[in-house]
């Protein structure tokens, strides 16, 4: 099966390009809220799960403008010189692991805000990030990035010579990350509806910290095979370093998590 985007530009209205990439964001975002708003009410049956709706705008807008400051952030050359495109991301340029930490930051303090769980908030935007993830890696498709080393595998995705790294310039197919990605992130929801079965109640958070260690693992895991990373330190790609980071950090909260709930709930 051989994958080829067919271009970026879903339609015009009066030449104003309408992109495949923005579709497909609304897509994730819509899917990831309703995911989060089902299994929070699912799990929490006495909590204002309406509350979600009030603010799951905000947590949207500022994973959004977090995803993309800190992609600039990765690339700061080029839009020192042109700060004019800082935001316009219709044609991509997001970055994940900006986009959910300052989602993380607004849902937090929205949660307080309106006296819900917080742990238990995170571990239902858990499963709706991780849905929401799978879904948005396809507009990394109709852009024709995300990819990794030139192969001759069945499912070879073609990137058009523009979109080619100059040294891979006479390569035409190669492997589809973006897909090994997707398919990874539709595996971490499924694990993680699971977990929210068997321990929402008695290990709020806990959830939410796996999430953060399984996306991580995922992640480098692709950086390996991607070609187009956005920034390297000493030929290390910076989100393997910064979900490196994320593992450990996670790891300690699960540990304080399963502390602090076995003392609650014995």
């Amino acid at each position: 099966m051989i994958f080829q985007s067919p271009g970026d530009v879903l339609f015009k209205v009066f030449d104003f390009p309408i992109y495949y990439y923005g579709l497909v964001l609304a897509a994730a975002c819509l899917t990831g809220v309703v995911t989060a708003f089902k299994v929070f009410k699912k799990y929490n049956p006495d909590k204002d799960y309406e509350a979600i709706w009030d603010f799951s705008a905000y947590v949207i807008i500022a994973g959004i403008l977090g995803a993309r400051l800190y992609y600039c952030l990765l690339n700061p050359v080029y839009y020192y010189y042109h700060p004019n495109e800082i935001l316009f991301i219709r044609q991509g340029g997001l970055s994940i692991h900006g986009g959910v930490t300052f989602g993380i930051i607004t849902l937090v303090l929205l949660a307080k805000s309106h006296k819900l769980p917080v742990w238990k908030l995170l571990d239902a935007f858990a499963c709706g990030t991780a849905v929401a993830q799978a879904i948005g890696r396809w507009g990394n498709f109709f852009n024709s990035e995300a990819f990794g080393f030139p192969t001759d595998l069945p499912w070879k995705l073609f990137i058009p010579l523009e979109r080619r790294p100059a040294l891979f310039a006479d390569y035409s197919f190669f492997h589809p990350a973006f897909l090994y990605e997707s398919i990874l992130d539709f595996v971490i929801f499924a694990i993680l509806l699971f977990v929210m079965k068997k321990w929402a109640h008695r290990n709020p958070g806990v959830t939410f910290c796996l999430y953060l260690i399984m996306y991580s693992f995922v992640r480098i895991f692709t950086e390996y095979i991607r070609i187009d990373s956005a920034l390297n330190l000493y030929s290390i790609p910076v989100a393997q370093l910064v979900s490196a980071a994320w593992i450990i950090i996670a790891l300690v909260i699960m540990v304080l998590l399963f502390k602090r709930n076995h003392s609650l709930y014995g």
